[in-house]
C-alpha cells in the first residue's frame, strides 16, 4: 500500500509514521510525507520506504504531484480555512489522480452530537471553528470519495491506547483521549480500508464520559 500523509510533522502523524516503520504488519506500506520544512523529518527520509516532500497543502499543484500512485491519504490536520481550501484541494487532487480512500481529521461536535454540560462547553469553546469543520465534513460526504471523517476528542499525551468508537448518528462517548489512541484508529483503517468507509467516526476514552472538562 502507498500511504500519503499530509501535514506529516504533526504529533499524531509522527506516531502513525513510527508505527508503520517499526511494526511488521505494516512492512508493505510505503510512505509519502508532505510537510513544510521537510528537514524536520530528515531522519525518516533515509528509510527506503519513505519519501519526504517539502510543500504546503494549500498548493494544489504540489498536492497533485504527491497524489500520484497513492492508495490512501491521511490528512493529519483539521481544515479551519474559512473557504475550506484544504478540503477542496485534497478532493480535487484525489479526483484528478483517481485516488479514492481518505482519512480526514476533524473535531467533535460537528453534528451537535456531544451531550450534556461538556457538549455545551465544547460548543462555546470551539464554536468559531465549527462552521468550517462542518463544511469540511459535508464536502467530503458529497465528493464521491471513499472517506472517513475522524472526529477527535480533546487530546492528551498519555501512553495508553484506550478508546471507544461512535458513528455519525451516535451520541459522542467520552470527552478526551490520547494521541496514541487516534493514531491506533488511523492504523486500523490502514490495515483494513473498509473500516469506517464513507462514515464519520468519533473516538474518546470512555472512562472520561461524564466529565465536564477535558481530561489531561
Amino acid at each position: 500500500m502507498n500511504l500519503l500523509i499530509l501535514a506529516a510533522n504533526g504529533q499524531i502523524a509522527r506516531i502513525v509514521e513510527n508505527r508503520v516503520l517499526t511494526e511488521s504488519q505494516f512492512e508493505s506500506v510505503q510512505l509519502t510525507l508532505l510537510l513544510r520544512q521537510s528537514q524536520r523529518l530528515a531522519k525518516l527520509a533515509v528509510n527506503p520506504r519513505v519519501k519526504v516532500v517539502d510543500g504546503d497543502i494549500d498548493d494544489l499543484t504540489v498536492l497533485k504531484q504527491v497524489m500520484e500512485g497513492q492508495d490512501m491519504v491521511f490528512v493529519a490536520v483539521v481544515d479551519h480555512d474559512k473557504n475550506n481550501q484544504i478540503t477542496k484541494n485534497v478532493i480535487e487532487a484525489m479526483q484528478a489522480k483517481r485516488v479514492k480512500r481518505v482519512i480526514f481529521t476533524n473535531v467533535l461536535g460537528i453534528y451537535n452530537e456531544v451531550p450534556g454540560k461538556f457538549g455545551r462547553w465544547n460548543q462555546q469553546t470551539i464554536g468559531g471553528g465549527l462552521p468550517t469543520a462542518i463544511q469540511s465534513d459535508k464536502l467530503l460526504a458529497e465528493s464521491g470519495l471513499d472517506y472517513t471523517t475522524l472526529r477527535l476528542p480533546w487530546l492528551n499525551d498519555r501512553d495508553e491506547v484506550k478508546y471507544s468508537v461512535t458513528h455519525k448518528d451516535d451520541p459522542y462517548v467520552g470527552v478526551s483521549g490520547s494521541r496514541q489512541s487516534v493514531a491506533d484508529l488511523v492504523l486500523r483503517i490502514v490495515a483494513d480500508p473498509k473500516l469506517g468507509s464513507r462514515d464519520s467516526l468519533g473516538l474518546a476514552d470512555p472512562a472520561t464520559q461524564g466529565s465536564d472538562r477535558p481530561v489531561y
